[in-house]
């Protein structure tokens, strides 16, 4: 297994020391990774390869990749993301770079440190599969990477459902931002559930709305990062929603240290996209507004619970507006 990076100095700091100093301090990687910073010599010969890099850099990468990567080798995406500007699904991005190379996600509760301990960990790996009377089931990419990647800690699921994989792991982040804000605003286990269970409905709505399957964002995927991402200070995404939700301005947010954080970068093409589908989506429109908007932390939520009361399931017409309904 080779792992490739843009600073050769990094590489050969992991090659020499056998850990990550910078985001697995103190954790021995396995003795066959080799780390490298030559993306010819990384991607010669592989037979799948799996893009950890921040979503928005995710189509400039594909293209370093292009004149290196063997023909048809199949793609695995761990970033999570929805493009700015075009309103892109991350696997639409790499099948426009990367056409004729199958393009799947891993995705799933998996904070790195805790599954590079060796801690019991399950995700979902998902490709969109075309039954084809050439193809088993069980050689579909999805398959063959599952095989390939269980251990006795990780066990990997497989779906055929990539976009409802997709959205579950790109919205849970703003949503985990939405419960940090009324977490560092000093509200407590009740809100968070409200935002948990009211965020995978959103989740839901706009993977039908793109061709997904609902029963999908109850997985791993959906409830399982989203629960996982929003009940843990460990989150950078749940911590910048703690911060902001305390009063501190964003730019002192994480010590004054420049940090990205997906969810806030994703707020923007998360709501983008759920206008262009005609979706309602509540809290991610609250988080994008006070990210994006200087829209005030306090009075945004406040609003978000007037609003008109619904059915549940959101398919239920039972929209009640205040006075309407009150008890004679």
């Amino acid at each position: 297994m080779r792992l490739w990076g843009r600073r050769a100095d990094l590489a050969e700091r992991i090659a020499e020391t056998r850990e990550h100093p910078e985001h697995l301090p103190g954790i021995p990687l396995p003795d066959g990774l080799r780390p490298m910073s030559d993306l010819e010599r990384a991607l010669r010969d592989t037979q799948a390869v799996l893009m950890v890099t921040p979503s928005h850099t995710l189509r400039d990468m594909a293209r370093l990749m292009k004149p290196h990567l063997p023909e048809g080798v199949p793609i695995a995406l761990c970033c999570k993301g929805i493009e700015r500007g075009t309103g892109y699904l991350l696997s639409h991005v790499v099948e426009e770079e990367l056409p004729g190379h199958p393009v799947g996600a891993l995705s799933g509760p998996t904070f790195a440190r805790e599954t590079a301990l060796g801690h019991p960990t399950a995700a979902t790996i998902a490709f969109q599969f075309t039954h084809n009377d050439r193809i088993a089931p069980e050689q579909a990419p999805a398959a063959r990477l599952a095989l390939t990647m269980q251990t006795q800690a990780f066990r990997p699921y497989i779906s055929d459902d990539l976009v409802g994989v997709e959205v579950g792991g790109a919205v849970k982040n703003v949503i985990a931002i939405a419960c940090g804000m009324m977490t560092g605003a000093g509200f407590a286990e009740n809100t968070r559930a409200a935002l948990i269970t009211r965020g995978m409905d959103e989740m839901k709505t706009l993977a039908e709305a793109l061709g997904g399957r609902r029963e999908t964002v109850t997985g791993l995927s959906g409830a399982g990062d989203l629960t996982l991402t929003c009940s843990s200070s460990t989150s950078r995404n749940m911590s910048l929603g703690t911060q902001l939700g305390q009063g501190i301005p964003r730019d002192q947010c994480f010590d004054g240290k420049p940090t990205v954080v997906e969810g806030e970068v994703n707020a923007v093409s998360v709501v983008d996209l759920a206008r262009r589908v005609g979706v309602s989506m509540p809290i991610c429109e609250a988080v994008h507004a006070i990210l994006h908007e200087g829209a005030p932390l306090a009075e945004t939520f406040r609003a978000l619970w007037a609003r008109p009361i619904e059915g549940e399931p959101r398919a239920l017409d039972l929209t009640v507006h205040a006075g309407e309904g009150d008890p004679a």
